[in-house]
Formats: structure tokens, sequence, C-alpha cells
């Protein structure tokens, strides 16, 4: 990254651009380089300026790579966005492909202190869970949770308190397809989430999502974490609440007392997250979450990257780093069901970046990609997981999701993740229980202005004071420390208890 002109602030990503990106807003007149080189338009922070003429047709290139093509001849100083930016198809095949050598854990002495669980999972968090097979049941979830979390009985024995999971399906589906297998995946992860000590679920009882065979078919036989009920067996909505306060109190009294106890970074797992990103999330937050989360990986844990429209275009890079032709065949798969989706649906997946994507300064799914993928930092990529499928191999996985955020984290929480980690440009209010999220600010003027909900200003990057190193190095700290205890922005603010969205597919009958 080269600041090319200290007074008018505009980064050169790569030496092969010939896009550079405002730090700061630039008036009309601006010098854009050290040859009085002008800006011929106003242009926004975080938005693109041409370092030299593009005729028409020919490549804008950013991050050293290509982000689209000229759709009409574009000056030099002028503004680069939609308006004047044309999408570039491209095609990844695995001709040529060559496994990626398998990035190893250094040795490491370094930990954080969780709660150390029976199936050797470790938790950063000591929550109970309410989980919802449907949403008739969701109500008694929710007034269940309420009533314990208002007498404070689990907090005086030591854990963090009750979470509702309720969603807003379960029925009117056909068990045989890709949505009800995501649902049942989803529930089923959150069930053997490692911050949760145990959990209760609930269903109606005339559901087609049913609890007794979604148990049976998940393998949550362990009932000293699980029990469940289904509320037309018990009578009604207060016998069913009254149950399942008595049965969470009885369980909560019969473990012992929850202590936090150190724990090796193997047994860390953070989902790596984007939201209302905008033209500095690819300078900023996501190289320096990549580099915290490469720290991770060198230490022994694991990292998620999730989101397949938003790597759409970027794709070979992960390609690139596959450690087998399996892995790399796996990520073209789910690629290509994503075109197929998006066509039968009569959109296009390369329509992603956002009206607020787009005012932040990003023009095409191409440059989107290419920053969110710094999200991954650049280890090798071990496994490719499909929506919610458990993580079974350490280090970088990526897994399939949508764009949508609730909905990429909530299967990236089912997957295994105990800790989030969400760059945002535009802003982000959110938190996603059971597993603590940390917000990361592309940019000094979002933080200073939402900064009681952020943990961490990347902006300073931007601003010529700090490093990516070394802002990913505090990230990395960060994690651990909110991964032994320390609360995030979002968990004082009290989110997380609306943004359980599983992923559904298919149609409602």
């Amino acid at each position: 990254m080269q600041l090319i002109n200290n007074t008018c602030a505009v980064i050169r990503l790569n030496p092969q651009d010939n896009v550079g990106v405002a730090a700061r807003a630039l008036p009309q007149g601006m010098p854009i380089d050290d040859d009085s080189n002008l800006s011929l338009q106003n242009i926004d922070a975080g938005h693109k300026v041409a370092l030299k003429a593009i005729a028409a047709g020919d490549s804008i290139t950013k991050y050293g790579q290509v982000i689209g093509n000229a759709s009409c001849d574009i000056a030099q100083g002028e503004h680069v966005h939609t308006h004047n930016v044309s999408m570039l198809e491209r095609t990844t095949s695995l001709e040529g492909f060559s496994p990626a050598l398998t990035t190893s854990a250094e040795s490491s002495t370094s930990h954080f202190n969780g709660y150390l669980r029976s199936d050797g999972q470790t938790g950063t968090r000591n929550y109970i869970g309410i989980l919802s097979t449907v949403n008739c049941s969701a109500t008694v979830a929710k007034m269940a949770a309420e009533q314990l979390n208002a007498s404070g009985e689990v907090e005086a024995l030591g854990y963090d308190g009750v979470v509702p999971v309720t969603h807003g399906s379960g029925c009117a589906m056909n068990t045989e397809t890709e949505g009800f297998a995501f649902l049942e995946r989803v529930i089923a992860g959150y069930a053997r989430h490692p911050n949760f000590a145990f959990v209760l679920i609930i269903g109606l009882g005339c559901e087609t999502n049913q609890v007794k065979q979604l148990v049976e078919k998940s393998g949550l036989s362990d009932t000293s974490r699980l029990y469940y009920f289904n509320i037309q067996d018990i009578g009604g909505t207060r016998a069913s609440i009254e149950l399942a306060r008595n049965k969470i109190l009885d369980m909560a009294h019969s473990q012992p007392r929850p202590v936090r106890q150190p724990s090796p970074l193997s047994n860390l797992t953070v989902a790596l997250q984007c939201g209302g990103s905008d033209g500095y999330s690819g300078i900023t937050a996501n190289p320096a979450l990549g580099h915290a989360a490469d720290l991770i990986v060198k230490h022994g844990g694991s990292v998620i990257l999730s989101e397949t429209p938003e790597i759409y275009g970027a794709e070979h890079l992960l390609l690139d780093r596959a450690v087998s032709k399996e892995v790399a065949g796996k990520l073209l798969d789910r690629i290509a069901w994503w075109k197929h989706y998006t066509e039968i649906n009569g959109a296009e997946l390369n329509n992603n970046p956002s009206p607020g994507n787009k005012a932040g300064g990003l023009s095409t799914i191409l440059e989107k990609s290419l920053g969110a993928v710094a999200k991954g930092g650049s280890t090798s990529l071990n496994d490719v997981l499909e929506y919610a499928q458990p993580r079974t191999r350490s280090g970088f996985n990526f897994m399939d999701s949508p764009g949508y955020d609730p909905v990429s984290v909530t299967g990236q929480i089912a997957s295994g993740s105990n800790m989030v980690c969400f760059t945002t440009g535009r802003g982000s209010v959110s938190g996603y229980k059971p597993a603590p999220s940390i917000k990361l600010a592309t940019n000094t003027i979002m933080y200073e202005r939402m900064a009681e909900d952020m943990d961490i200003n990347c902006g300073v990057i931007a601003d010529g004071t700090a490093s990516v190193e070394e802002v990913g190095e505090m990230i990395f700290e960060k994690i651990i420390a909110v991964a032994s205890g320390e609360l995030s922005v979002s968990e004082t603010l009290g989110y997380g208890n609306n943004e359980f969205v599983p992923w559904m597919v298919g149609a409602v009958t």
C-alpha cells in the first residue's frame, strides 16, 4: 500500500493499479499525485480515482487484480465507479491445479481461559440454551428464558444467562430438501456448541421438524447436557414454561460450578465476517483481520471464512491455497451451485454489492470479493464446508453461505465458531449469542461516529498511523481477551438474541 501524495492522500494499493483510493474526501482540483494531476470531480472518501487515462474496454485494476472494465473512456483524475465500470465475467477451472502446502501450526504456549467441556471442546462463554424446533415453540422458549434471566437464579450458579434460540420456520417443509437439511444442521450445531453448558430443545409436537428425530439423527445422545420435550405432550404454554424452568435449574444444580481454565488456541475457532463494506474494507480491517487469522492458525487454532457470493470473482485466490484437488473441487462446486441458484431465481451472482456498499465506494462484486477474501489471511485452505457443516479440519476453512450476515454467521457458529470477528465500513449493530462478536471499523470517521458499537478502529491504517500487521496483532490480542471473558461492545449493549437466522432454501407449502 502506497500513499502516493501526502497532501491529497490518495492510496495506490499495488504498483500495477490504474486507480487509487481516496483516503479522505477529494475536492475538485485537488492533486492526485506528485505530478500535479488534479481530481476532475469531488470524490468521496473510499471511492476510486483514475491515476491515468483508461480507454473504454480496458481493465480497471485495484489490489493488482482486475475488478472490471471501463464502460467508456475515463480521464486521469476522473471518479471511477458504477457509472463507468462494467462487470467482467471470469471462469475458473482446475486445469493445471497444483495443491498448496498445508500450513503447519507452530509450537505455542499461548492460551485463552475458557470452559472445558466433556467432549474436548472449550467454550468462550457459559450460556444455557433453549432451542425451538419450530416457530410455534418460539414464544414458549423466549418466555422461559426471560423468566429465568429475570430471576437471576442461573447467574447465581455461575452461568452467563439463558439464550433463547428461535426462528421463523420448522414446518410446511419438504424433509428431503436442502433447506430442511440446513435447519437440522444449524439446530444440531447450536445444541452441541461449546458456548452452551447444556441445552433444552422445545418442539410443538406436530411440526415437520420433529425434535426426537432431530436428536437421534444428529447423534445428540449426551443426556447430561440435553433435554427435550413437545408442548402438546406437556399440556400447553404455562406447563411447558414451568417444566423448562424446573429442568434447567435441575441441570444447572447438578453440574459443577463453572470455572474458566487455560485452554490452548487449538480449541479456538473464529468466524471471519463482514457487513456494510466500503472502499476501505479491503485496505484496512479485512487485511488486518487476515493477519490476525494467520496468527490464530499458526498458533494451532481455526478460522472460518464464508459468504460464497462475496468471494465470487476472487475464488482463484482461494484455489491457489487449497491443499488438495478435492478441497478445490468443493469450492468450485459451491460456486456452480450459486450460479444455478441465482439463475433460476432471476438474479445474477455478480449483482451482490448493496446500495450501502456502492455508497462506500465499491463498484463491482469482483472489487468487493477481492477485499472480502483478505479476511482469510494467507494460510492454506484446508477444507470447504457446506452450510452449518461441522468443522473437522483445523486451520483455515471456507463455509458456503449467502452474503446476508445473520444467515452466514448462524452457519459459522453452527459449524463450531466460538468467536466472531466482524468488519464493517458503514456501521453494524448486531451480536451473535452464544458466540461473542468483535466489531472492527474500517475507517476512522465511522468509528468516531459509532464508537459505542465498535471494538477496534482499523481506520488508523488508512490514516497512516499504524500498519496492517500492527492492527492485526491488536485484533489477535483482543480475540484472546474476549475469548477469556472480556466483554465485547455488542455484549455490553445486550445484542445477540435476535440474530439466529438459519438459511431457508426451498418452497414453504
